[in-house]
């Protein structure tokens, strides 16, 4: 993608290429740096931040570009991570099953629950999409046949055929790395498309944008399954990674916990969610390994981010830069 697309909108987000590429190369060199240094165990972390910065991203497209503040977002991600662990039970271990049946049903549930919520704003629709999360939460906790509240274990990783060998953390690493840069260059191409900007417009003013003749339900409905099926896509590689799958996937906290890392990095930046992730993930395996209490640590952290840079660490970027004269 150019850099600077023509003609230049306020509402465009370049993925700058002088910026995506080299941070690719340095990512895709990551595995084998762990390795020359005896710390292959990093692969694994470095493949749950890929992860997470995939649910987070998803979870951005519509809080920091549409405005929606959800709080159940983390169902989705159980629910790509509950198919996965359904379908290898029943013993269809196939990625090329798997994981686009679990983008498919992270799409559909995000297209039934925003289908009614999308009908409130403001705090009923947080209320909702948290109250749909919590009920997937319990049904899961109450399906003794898929492990109840133990959660479900998965015999082994998917199978994605060839040459390619999921067991192998590096090469599952590569290709979570790969589904992570394809999904966030679409999400970028989506966001300075017309859909896109559309999108930004109604999260500033749904009325004017009504006024002005945009389908202002369907587009957000639009963007609410899309960022669920992406979330799905998230919960299928979550699954694979920790070959383990419980009702806490879709637990509040897990949403706060997402949400928090959209906050940190910053709430409608394209890098935004992919930013938070990657901070929030590092600053738990950093202070985990000085304190039991680390929590307090990593409330401490985000305390200053908050007041230091309320809107995110990407934010800081723009006092750096020089105003033109």
């Amino acid at each position: 993608m150019a850099d600077t697309p023509h003609p230049p909108s306020i509402l465009d987000h370049a993925l700058r290429v002088r910026i995506a590429v080299p941070l690719l190369v340095a990512l895709a060199l990551l595995p084998t740096l762990f390795n020359l240094v005896g710390e292959g165990f990093y692969i694994s972390v470095a493949s749950r931040v890929l992860i997470f910065a995939l649910a987070a991203t998803s979870l951005n497209l519509i809080l920091g570009f549409g405005g929606m503040v959800s709080f159940g977002h983390a169902a989705f991600v159980g629910v790509g991570a509950y198919t996965v662990g359904i379908l290898m039970q029943s013993g269809v271990v196939s990625a090329w099953v798997a994981w686009p049946a679990a983008f498919v049903m992270g799409g559909v549930f995000a297209l039934v629950i925003g289908l009614i919520s999308l009908r409130t704003q403001g705090v009923y629709f947080i209320m909702i999409t948290l109250a749909f999360a919590q009920m997937l939460f319990y049904l899961m906790v109450s399906l003794k046949s898929y492990g109840g509240e133990d959660g479900l274990s998965l015999a082994s990783r998917s199978h994605l055929g060839g040459w390619v060998d999921l067991a192998d953390d590096a090469q599952f690493y590569y290709v979570v790395l790969a589904l992570v840069a394809v999904l966030f260059y679409g999400v970028a191409r989506l966001l300075n498309a017309r859909f896109g900007h559309a999108l930004q417009g109604i999260r500033e003013n749904e009325t004017r944008m009504a006024a002005l003749g945009f389908a202002v339900y369907r587009t957000k409905l639009v963007a609410f399954t899309l960022a669920g099926a992406i979330a799905g896509l998230a919960g299928a590689l979550l699954a694979n990674q920790a070959s383990f799958v419980s009702p806490a996937l879709l637990q509040w906290s897990q949403s706060g916990m997402l949400m928090i890392m959209v906050i940190l990095g910053g709430v409608g930046y394209l890098w935004g969610g992919l930013v938070g992730a990657a901070a929030f993930l590092l600053m738990e395996e950093v202070l985990v390994a000085y304190t039991i209490h680390w929590q307090f640590g990593l409330g401490a952290v985000l305390l200053a981010v908050v007041l230091l840079a309320p809107n995110g660490l990407l934010s800081l970027l723009g006092k750096f830069r020089r105003k033109p004269a």
